[in-house]
């Protein structure tokens, strides 16, 4: 568990981008996905940084979505899969590309400084179509999933400002602790026990849309 002012990884780049349309199996779909990198300071609000947007706000975008982080880590494992696909920074449509900081290490809750801003982990990412659309292939979103490769989602807590090269600084841990990486494996498991349940109900900052999943799963497990 890390002490409250440690330096635990570093923003490499910052990418926006706004809605666009594009052709995809033989019809259009409107996505902002496509992310590009910016220079300088970026304002950080509490549903976006500036100069970015989402397409679909019933399914992206809102407060527990506000930024995305993809790790530089796992692009190594892209290129290996991939050979023949171009990934460039903000290739996934992260908002920021990463180095330190990873599914398996980080929790639901734990809040850094990036910057000027106060951000705190929230949930993975479960990818919609856009991310087939993205990468022009069907077979985009099992592997996305299949990998456990799927980067981690920011909730701000304090407006700020946020630069490639910042350093992201660890202020608190979630508690009771839930890795990213172990959140995914509960939301796309068959079967919960009441026990394992319970256990991710009590993570106080896990976003709501989880916390009534998994309330309803309870429900059926106690019936």
């Amino acid at each position: 568990m890390q002490k409250q002012g440690t330096l635990i990884g570093r923003v490499l780049s910052v990418q926006v981008g706004l809605p666009r349309t594009v052709p995809w199996q033989g019809r259009h779909a409107t996505t902002a996905i496509f992310k590009e990198p910016v220079a300088g300071a970026v304002a950080v609000g509490h549903l976006n940084l500036a100069g970015d947007a989402q397409a679909d706000l019933s399914v992206h975008g809102g407060p527990d979505k506000a930024i995305y982080c993809y790790p530089t880590e796992h692009y190594p494992f892209w290129h290996e899969q991939l050979p023949e696909v171009t990934f460039p920074p903000g290739a996934f449509g992260e908002n920021l590309t990463t180095e330190g900081v990873q599914e398996d290490t980080v929790a639901i809750g734990d809040r850094w400084r990036i910057g000027t801003a106060v951000v705190e982990v929230t949930q993975p990412r479960l990818p919609c179509f856009k991310l087939a659309v993205r990468f022009g292939r069907r077979d985009m979103l099992r592997r996305f999933l299949a990998s456990g490769r799927t980067g981690l989602y920011l909730r701000v807590v304090q407006e700020g400002q946020i630069a490639a090269g910042d350093a992201i600084e660890h202020l608190a841990c979630g508690v009771p602790r839930l890795t990213v990486a172990g959140l995914t494996r509960l939301i796309l498991a068959p079967h919960l026990d009441h026990e394992t349940l319970q256990r991710a109900l009590a993570v106080a900052a896990l976003p709501q849309v989880w916390r009534a999943y998994f309330t309803e799963l309870l429900r059926h497990a106690t019936a």
